[in-house]
């Protein structure tokens, strides 16, 4: 059984690097796909996967298993989402109408949702039709060494710094400074990181 898994692993890795090519999504081929990513590009968007990016797509391969495919979406021309080297993305979305940038080596735990924009209007009539214009749109970063436990959300705006440990089930509405541990919704500062935790 083992055996036919990796068959279908390999199978499902060169399928995903041939579709993300006629896509125009950058990355290069130490990219892993494990299982099958939903990607959905707007024409004039760029996604970029840097070297051994890991996107996990099958709740086999992760011990909390998953809710969906990894979603990576672009909302309209000139939108950008970047994953830097050796990012880790177990399910989960991103949605970006300007910019979602994540670090080097951060790790995004199963289910988590990063968006940088609110979708709809609050205004009630209009919510019914989708105008960037009209809808808040801010751009989102995660820095270096970043954890995001599973089930968190990350909203537009938000800017989380280097080595940041952000809870599990956490809704993330304000910016976190580098170096702390961070939870809760909305998501607050518990404390900062030890020499002894930044160092190991």
């Amino acid at each position: 059984m083992e055996i036919i898994r990796k068959i279908l692993w390999r199978w499902a890795n060169l399928y995903t690097h041939l579709t993300l090519s006629k896509l125009m999504v950058s990355r290069t081929d130490s990219v892993r796909f494990i299982g099958f990513p939903i990607l959905k590009l707007v024409p004039g968007s760029h996604v970029n996967l840097a070297d051994e990016v890991t996107l996990i797509s099958n709740s086999y391969y992760t011990p909390l298993g998953i809710n969906h495919p990894v979603v990576l979406a672009t909302l309209q021309p000139g939108a950008t989402i970047l994953l830097g080297e050796r990012v880790g993305m177990s399910g989960g979305s991103i949605c970006a109408a300007r910019s979602v940038a994540v670090g080097n080596d951060t790790l995004l735990g199963a289910n988590v949702t990063i968006t940088d924009t609110d979708f709809h209007p609050l205004a009630a009539q209009a919510r019914q039709v989708v105008d960037f214009t009209a809808i808040g749109v801010a751009p989102v970063s995660l820095g270096r060494r970043v954890f995001v436990g599973t089930n968190c959300i990350i909203l537009k705006g938000v800017a989380i710094g280097d080595n940041s440990i952000i809870g599990a089930g956490s809704v993330v509405t304000k910016s976190i400074p580098a170096n702390v541990i961070a939870a809760g919704n909305p998501c607050r500062v518990i404390r900062e990181l030890t020499s002894a935790e930044l160092a190991s």
